[in-house]
């Protein structure tokens, strides 16, 4: 079982520098709920801003540079948040994309289901970047570690 994104994010602001701030972004109110309650159990809690909505309006809200992007969302919509934060990353950030493999589908020669289909799409047009570096790694269902040139 996968951890909940709640504790994931939990151990990120233990890396942030000192005026650095972890943004997360949860679409459904009963989740952020979640989320921040395990945020109030953090002793770095005043370095976690919590959002609640649909990541392609939240985002661009933010305004913000940064230094290390997460994508793990929606499958669909990968290319669509890739291409709204890539000129927000900072020279030589980092994004860190999830779930490439999809449980192995996006893999297939003809991938079945939607999530599959965009995440074949997704890792496609990756390829074709040349505005970023990037590496796979084998690790779970696959993660991108892409920097921006």
């Amino acid at each position: 079982m996968a951890p909940s994104p709640a504790i994931a994010h939990c151990a990120l602001p233990k890396v942030l520098t000192d005026d650095g701030v972890l943004h997360t972004i949860e679409r459904r109110e009963e989740t952020s709920a979640i989320a921040d309650n395990f945020f109030k159990k953090s002793a770095l809690y005043s370095k976690i801003k919590l959002h609640t909505g649909k990541a392609l309006e939240v985002i661009p809200s933010l305004q913000e540079e940064w230094d290390l992007v997460f994508i793990d969302a929606d499958k669909q919509g990968y290319i669509d948040y890739f291409e709204m934060i890539l000129p927000s990353v900072k020279e030589k950030g980092f994004i860190l994309v999830d779930n490439i493999f999809f449980h192995g589908k996006a893999l297939e020669e003809e991938p079945k289901g939607k999530s599959a289909k965009a995440i074949k799409a997704f890792n496609e047009f990756i390829r074709q970047q040349t505005d970023i570096e990037k590496v796979i790694l084998t690790i779970r269902d696959g993660l991108y570690l892409l920097r921006k040139l």
